[in-house]
């Protein structure tokens, strides 16, 4: 699902390599042609071409492959003098295949735009620059704009500004070939800076998200270089940020007056106070019998609640979320796949405090070859292959391995016996040709999302494709969640312990949401955020009848229903998003509500409930003496009322104290209300 949210951002387009300096004339011929390599990770995913035209215009072709989704996009344009579009027609399908005709214009002063979700006009006094809803397809042209602009800024239409800044140089070899290319920040298209490459030329050259990358044909062999330089970039801007909004006492900590919650009980103990000593909690009490050190930081609760630190169990991480995580109240998340090398640093920074985010457990991919394979060079055919992955990832620090949904059944067996004598958890898909009940019995620990349980229903379905979304979605209304085999079914998971991670905010956008209108899983938070990030929140425009549409909605209805019932069942389940970092850990415990959890069972979820299953229960999970010190203090009572739980005003991460508003603050989030 970190493709889902993916920032498309190849258009291109020639520029000065200083903001605001004089336009070198550089075009595009009619007939010239550059080319570029889209990767997913470290895996080829697609390729874009931009074409010089006659009569002054370009065109951009954009094809993506990944596992049967991707986009496939024409973009015709026209650009001024100052290099900002005039004419743009965008047409193609987008990531999911839902039909893209995103139109814009600026004639006589007025500016008029249309696409699936959107109808505007507006009459800027200057230039002003339209982002396409294909999230930033447009990044390249922007970056051109910005750099003949003054003062390296343009306002943005719908709304919004964005700002240019150059953040590093270096010089690539590859094939005898050698240039220079230099690397700009932009800002205000998201929640931290979009970092882009621009060639002597002053064309785009590269770009990379953290995980989405691209580079001119030719020179793919560079890229690691550009991501290292890239990398010391951000890393500098993410030590800066640490430094400013990471609160790191001298002395303890005391929180006195707090309302606790303990997710073993599900009670809530008022008057509390809490004694911090570096990173752990040495007292837990009533106010007045616990001794307050004289040089102790005070933090007055003042009756607000103070709980474990939040988790979640299946993030796919980059450095924004750590950011979120933190904000949000999330101290520890799990990470259900990535490229190791990158989680590696991530996580060494995220625990040197060298950058702010959550502790990080990482679940490692393995995969089969073939066509619809997961974006992971870790792809395996053969028992020994399979063997090896399961070694290599368990000396490398992984806990789990996450089987995905193209690897062969016949090498499960193999990978569980070896991981679990390694003492590494099993889970994930259940790959092409296997049932649920099937990967329980060969030895899953743990099953990733709710359509694989009611794939374990469904016959014939290509589980390596979409269809195992939209199988679900077409048909999960219609299982009898009384009928013998689904009881069978869920005593099974019973027997054998299997922990559920349903990821039920993800089913809410896709069967229940509205085409045009933001995702409802983020409904919620739409408002605090700036709207260049709101539009890429926006349901697809997917081409459903109105009897299509009543079955998806049913089949949400029916996810919840299951959740339910393998709660009722005394099934363990971990809250988990694989979507938006923090905002959609507070959704998925207010869609376990919905479903049917008390608020208290609801919050154990997210604390005792994965730190026992991660065997992390002796340092997390509940807010203890001799326990990490991970402890969020909420404005509000979310042992009442779940929602209360986005309304976080202070994260402890290992001691470390973070204002939460500050922390939203610094990527441009309003705090919560």
């Amino acid at each position: 699902m970190r493709t889902a949210r993916l920032a498309i951002f190849l258009a291109l387009s020639c520029s000065s390599l200083t903001a605001g300096a004089p336009w070198p004339g550089v075009r595009l011929v009619p007939g010239e042609e550059l080319r570029y390599t889209l990767f997913f990770s470290t895996r080829q995913a697609g390729r874009v071409v931009f074409r010089g035209e006659a009569g002054g215009g370009d065109v951009l072709t954009m094809d993506v492959s990944d596992r049967g989704r991707g986009q496939s996009l024409v973009a015709r344009m026209r650009l001024d003098d100052g290099g900002v579009p005039i004419d743009l027609h965008v047409t193609g399908v987008d990531y999911w295949k839902n039909p893209v005709d995103d139109r814009y214009e600026r004639k006589g002063g007025r500016a008029v735009w249309s696409n699936a979700s959107e109808h505007g006009e507006a009459a800027p006094a200057g230039p002003a620059f339209y982002l396409t809803t294909e999230t930033n397809l447009e990044i390249g042209i922007l970056a051109a704009a910005l750099l003949r602009a003054d003062g390296g800024r343009l306002p943005l239409l719908p709304e919004g500004e964005a700002r240019i800044e150059p953040a590093g140089e270096t010089k690539v070899t590859a094939r005898a070939r050698s240039q220079a290319v230099r690397l700009f920040a932009i800002s205000g298209l998201g929640l931290t800076p979009a970092y882009v490459w621009m060639d002597e030329r002053g064309f785009f050259f590269a770009r990379y998200d953290g995980f989405v990358s691209a580079v001119r044909e030719g020179w793919e062999s560079i890229l690691p270089s550009l991501l290292a330089v890239q990398g010391k970039v951000a890393s500098g801007w993410e030590q800066s940020l640490a430094a400013r909004l990471g609160q790191r006492p001298k002395h303890e900590i005391a929180i006195r007056g707090a309302r606790l919650f303990d997710p073993e009980s599900g009670k809530t103990m008022p008057g509390t106070t809490v004694i911090i000593a570096g990173d752990r909690i040495r007292a837990v009490g009533k106010d007045g019998e616990v001794p307050v050190p004289p040089e102790a930081l005070i933090v007055e609760a003042k009756g607000k609640a103070l709980l474990p630190g939040l988790w979640d169990m299946h993030q796919h991480v980059v450095a924004t979320d750590g950011l979120l995580d933190i904000a949000s109240g999330v101290t520890t998340a799990r990470d259900m796949g990535n490229d190791l090398n990158i989680l590696l640093d991530l996580r060494r920074r995220w625990d040197s405090g060298e950058a702010v985010g959550p502790r990080l457990l990482m679940a490692c991919v393995i995969e089969g070859p073939g066509p619809y394979a997961a974006p992971t060079n870790v792809l395996v055919a053969t028992p020994a292959e399979a063997l090896a992955a399961v070694n290599r990832y368990a000396a490398a620090g992984c806990v789990q391995i996450k089987i995905y949904s193209s690897l062969d059944p016949k090498l499960v067996p193999g990978i569980v016996a070896r991981a679990h004598a390694l003492g590494l958890r099993v889970s994930g898909h259940v790959p092409n040709g296997m049932k649920a009940e099937q990967a329980v019995r060969e030895g899953f620990d743990e099953i990733q999302h709710a359509n694989f349980l009611f794939l374990n229903f469904l016959d014939g379905v290509d589980t390596r494709t979409l269809a195992r979304i939209t199988a679900v979605g077409e048909h999960a209304g219609e299982l009898d969640l009384k009928s013998e085999p689904v009881r069978a079914f869920l005593q099974l998971l019973k027997e054998k312990g299997t922990v559920i991670d349903p990821t039920v905010n993800l089913y809410e956008g896709m069967f229940a949401g509205r085409p045009g209108e933001v995702n409802p899983a983020l409904a919620p938070v739409a408002a605090r955020l700036s709207l260049p990030v709101r539009r890429t929140l926006l349901v697809g425009n997917a081409q459903r009848t109105p009897e299509m549409k009543a079955r998806y909605r049913a089949s949400f209805s029916a996810v919840l229903a299951l959740v339910r019932a393998l709660h009722e069942a005394g099934i363990t389940i971990v809250a988990g998003t694989d979507f938006v970092a923090g905002f959609c850990l507070h959704r998925e415990l207010e869609e376990y509500v919905a479903a049917g959890f008390t608020a208290p069972d609801a919050l154990r979820a997210a604390t005792l409930v994965p730190a026992r299953v991660m065997h992390r229960e002796n340092d997390l999970g509940t807010i203890a003496p001799g326990k990490l010190a991970d402890l969020i203090l909420v404005d509000g009572d979310p042992a009442t009322n779940i929602s209360d739980i986005r309304r976080v005003v202070l994260t402890i991460r290992g001691g470390v104290m973070f204002d939460a508003a500050k922390v939203y603050e610094a990527i441009g989030v309003k705090p919560a209300e």
